[in-house]
């Protein structure tokens, strides 16, 4: 029923509808009663949806496999979060709306957290500037990924705009003291995998 009732949100959010109690049961075959008991209320409901982008951002993560190359590591993550932010732009918008907490944070951390693992075996490995910060290079990757594809799906840039991701993705981890040439290659082969 939980799951049911999150799809139908889900769906909801694609198609624009407004979503109220009633208009998620509708057609459900369930009763308003299912939306107290599953998620204790609306709040709930967001807050159960604003979860499960988190999760699935966390599972499409967790499909990178590190590799000898954790550059093309980092790239790869970040191709995955603008995959996974293209794949469900509305439960990706609901993602970070602040307005409801999360029912555990640790899935959103956890995503993070994915980065600052590339990025801190990219410095042992000496591909950054010694002292480079792994949480502050994960930022900035992150931001990257989230930035352009914020405004690709939300519309106001095209597709194509997506292109700018590996010359940007290039730029940070050259500015953290990666050899450009072989930033760029480990870039692009981390990319394709998105």
């Amino acid at each position: 029923m939980r799951t049911l009732l999150l799809e139908r949100a889900g769906q909801m959010l694609r198609t624009r509808e407004p979503i109220t109690l009633r208009s998620l049961v509708a057609g459900t075959g369930v009763s308003t009663m299912a939306v107290y008991t599953y998620f204790g209320g609306m709040d709930g409901l967001w807050k159960a949806l604003r979860q499960e982008g988190f999760t699935r951002l966390d599972t499409r993560l967790a499909r990178v496999r590190p590799t000898d190359d954790p550059v093309r590591d980092l790239a790869a993550l970040a191709a995955g979060y603008v995959a996974n932010a293209l794949e469900g732009p509305d439960l990706y918008r609901v993602m970070f709306d602040a307005t409801f907490d999360l029912e555990d944070a640790e899935a959103a951390d956890s995503t993070l957290e994915r980065l600052v693992r590339a990025a801190r075996r990219a410095a042992e490995a000496g591909r950054f500037d010694p002292g480079t910060d792994p949480l502050d290079l994960a930022v900035r990757v992150w931001a990257v990924g989230h930035g352009v594809v914020s405004l690709v799906a939300t519309g106001p840039l095209p597709a194509e705009a997506l292109g700018h991701c590996v010359p940007l993705l290039t730029a940070v981890l050259t500015a953290a003291g990666d050899e450009p040439a072989r930033c760029r290659a480990s870039v692009a082969a981390g990319w394709s995998l998105g």
